[in-house]
């Protein structure tokens, strides 16, 4: 990790000249501890590697064309040290330099993580998925909200693209991602995203009747028992959300069930943070579910324009929502985009997990100016809907 280490703290350095009234040197900082934590939860966490790219591609650990290495490999054609050209998210941290532009192929979690923070840093960058929308488990609006904020940092989407091949142009120091479609993206570096894979495959799983998936996951059941019931699997290696807080609370009720003691599994509570710029965070159903399961619905919304702290803090495009029953004012989910999101979400997550409604919001009095009271605003927002 030292070699990201000190290309953040020359980013660091670099976005603290650039700064502007709006974007404060705090920022930088924010972004270099979030870049290291990022690398440095890849290494220790070593059960999960990155997914190698597929055949028809090029692999980004491997030689390439004149003997260039990627991945942090040596460069035998050049005495003068240059950060690799493609890497995955375990290689990044070999990169000695910020590129002037980016390609990312990957738009999931940690692919829109890192695209943040390259955008951030005033680095053009083009993120590049297969799927048609990103972050399908996530509320719409929010997605819609955070995408409209990363093309004001410069990000270009290629979403509904398929990467096909990956060419180092070696007379112009450049990387070319080819589409299906038969485009194709340049860029001064890229960066491989697409997905984890399990390391299960240096276990004989054969010998004790559990048989992985292709991409190294084991099926559990809602005691975390693998097909072999005295054999538990919890976190990454059972695949999704494959969050660090969701993991270790899944590795707790594993042990409880080891040792014969009750538990409540509510994976439906399960709050969820991604630290993009900004970030967003989510507890509960979306409208997309509420929607399929006819269930009648209404929204609260609390803009943080409207909000002291967020004055205070610069902040005025972030957002809270909330969705309730419009029936009994059941609290149904929580969704935010903005400074400090996943914090607030919390406290929205107890409300579901007593089974709440919004009038608690409504008659609870939040401390001035926090943007904890967003969720009154948000409640009296909903309730002069009906």
């Amino acid at each position: 990790a030292t070699g990201l280490a000190s290309t953040l703290t020359s980013a660091r350095h670099r976005a603290s000249a650039h700064t502007t009234d709006r974007d404060l040197s705090p920022v930088a900082i924010g972004l270099w501890t979030l870049g290291c934590l990022l690398v440095v939860a890849g290494l220790v966490l070593g059960f999960t590697r990155g997914t190698p790219l597929a055949a028809h591609t090029l692999s980004p650990f491997g030689p390439l064309p004149g003997g260039r290495a990627v991945g942090g490999g040596e460069n035998k054609d050049s005495a003068e040290e240059r950060a690799p050209l493609a890497v995955d998210t375990d290689g990044i941290a070999n990169m000695t330099e910020l590129p002037r532009d980016l390609i990312i192929v990957g738009a999931g979690v940690i692919g829109l993580e890192y695209t943040a923070i390259f955008a951030a840093l005033d680095i053009p960058v083009t993120l590049i998925d297969q799927r048609p929308r990103i972050l399908e488990f996530a509320d719409h609006e929010i997605i819609e909200a955070l995408c409209y904020h990363l093309r004001e940092l410069g990000v270009t989407f290629r979403l509904g693209e398929k990467v096909v091949s990956v060419e180092i142009e070696s007379e112009r120091n450049r990387v070319a991602a080819r589409l299906e479609s038969g485009k194709t993206v340049h860029g001064e570096a890229l960066l491989y995203a697409v997905g984890r894979q399990a390391n299960s495959d240096l276990l004989n799983l054969p010998a004790a009747g559990i048989e992985a998936d292709p991409r190294g996951r084991l099926k559990v059941n809602e005691f975390f028992q693998t097909s072999a019931p005295h054999i538990y699997a919890a976190g990454d290696v059972i695949g999704f959300p494959a969050l660090a807080a969701t993991s270790m609370e899944q590795g707790r009720l594993a042990s409880c069930h080891m040792c014969g003691v009750s538990f409540r599994h509510t994976p439906e509570l399960f709050p969820f943070g991604i630290y993009t710029i900004p970030e967003i965070s989510m507890v509960g159903r979306t409208e997309e579910q509420l929607t399929a399961e006819k269930i009648p619905y209404e929204i609260g919304i609390a803009r943080y324009e409207e909000l002291a702290k967020a004055q205070m803090l610069g902040d005025r495009t972030g957002m809270l929502k909330l969705l309730f029953d419009s029936r009994d004012l059941k609290l149904l989910g929580v969704h935010g985009i903005g400074q400090r999101s996943a914090e607030i979400i919390h406290i929205g997550q107890a409300v579901l997990a007593f089974g709440g409604t919004i009038e608690y919001f409504r008659d609870t009095v939040f401390n001035y100016p926090t943007l904890a009271e967003a969720y009154r605003v948000a409640a009296l927002n909903g309730l002069n809907k009906l």
